[in-house]
């Protein structure tokens, strides 16, 4: 629709009425198109889109009254204004349209003058109406867009709360898996690659990492570096986590082994697991995350920081949830920083392979 001009469907039983109010339409600058009854009258406005419904009342078959009635019901078309043009001149009739939706109302014969007047003004209400359509549909893709960017910083959980107005989150989980992962001779490999190249390099693997993320069902928390930390069992608790921590552990082990950076050097990692309580919130106004804290996430980073390349370093804690299901090798007594001596284990595989 421009300007004063729009697309205009003309209801008329009449071939003369027809034929009449189309040519004076068409003179005015609108496309007009006819229908001889109410069926067809439908039929069209289902299959083409009209700004304006000029509609006559005693017609055949069906009325413009029912015509009007299931106009009003159809989602997708209620919102075209209809202007009724009828011999039936009595306040009831008039009131009976009004009530079910009819826009005006005006009686045969009918003032050329008036009728382009009123035709102006629902066409002018209609397109301030698809502006404003418009302008919804466009705010709602920019929400949907938001909150995909809020889910890809916090969890679905926290997001919730955070939109629902809460503004400290702070929860402590008496049960979960943390772990860190960490490239080996990150700071030697990055001087043989270009910023692009390592940007690239680590999108691909932390790409990778994401997925397995997803697919255990697990919550990334950040990457710091060439570090990945992800935590099982919150912000929804779950009895699985430690074995879901293990399995992304061996993937990840599995994904590492088999890519290479583009002049063919091979990729090694270090893994730290430790199972326990943390404290987790959101932390900032601004740039802010979804962090851990507590001696569970301290102790998984010594696992990874004093592990064995290309090794799945794990505490006792977590061997003890997993040593029915997986192999475990006893690396022994290591001296972890601010811990003392702790006993080590390296998560070797599942026992089913």
């Amino acid at each position: 629709m421009k300007g004063d001009e729009g697309s205009v469907l003309v209801v008329d039983d009449n071939e003369v009425n027809r034929d009449l109010l189309a040519r004076r339409l068409q003179r005015q600058g609108h496309t007009v198109s006819v229908a001889e009854d109410g069926f067809q009258a439908l039929e069209m406005m289902r299959s083409a889109p009209f700004d304006l419904v000029l509609l006559d009342i005693m017609m055949p078959q069906m009325n413009g009254y029912q015509v009007l009635e299931n106009l009003k019901a159809d989602e997708k078309l209620r919102y075209i204004p209809v202007i009724m043009i009828s011999a039936v001149d009595d306040i009831d009739s008039i009131v009976r349209c009004i009530e079910l939706g009819a826009e005006d109302y005006l009686s045969k014969p009918f003032n050329p003058v008036l009728l382009k007047a009123r035709i102006s003004a629902c066409l002018e209400k209609k397109r301030l109406r698809d502006q404003e359509q418009a302008y919804l549909r466009e705010l709602a893709q920019e929400q949907e867009k938001s909150e995909r960017l809020l889910l890809n910083i916090l969890p679905l959980a926290i997001a919730e709360r955070l939109k629902r107005g809460e503004t400290t989150i702070a929860d402590s989980f008496a049960d979960v898996t943390v772990m860190f992962t960490d490239l080996v001779g990150f700071t030697r490999l990055s001087a043989h690659l270009s910023p692009a190249q390592l940007v690239e390099l680590l999108n691909q693997i932390f790409s990778k990492f994401d997925e397995l993320a997803d697919r255990y069902g697990l919550e990334k928390i950040k990457t710091i570096g060439d570090a990945y930390m992800v935590v099982g069992g919150l912000p929804t608790p779950t009895t699985n986590h430690a074995e879901a921590i293990a399995e992304m552990a061996l993937d990840i082990q599995a994904t590492i082994a088999q890519m290479r950076t583009k002049d063919d050097r091979p990729l090694s990692i270090r893994i730290g697991i430790h199972t326990g309580p943390v404290e987790a919130g959101v932390i900032g106004t601004k740039k802010f995350i979804y962090d851990l804290w507590g001696d569970t996430v301290n102790v998984a980073s010594r696992m990874e920081s004093q592990g064995v390349p290309g090794g799945i370093q794990v505490t006792v804690a977590t061997y003890e949830r997993l040593r029915d299901q997986y192999v475990f090798e006893q690396r022994g007594m290591i001296e972890v920083k601010g811990k003392g001596d702790m006993m080590t284990y390296l998560l070797i595989s599942r026992k089913n392979q």
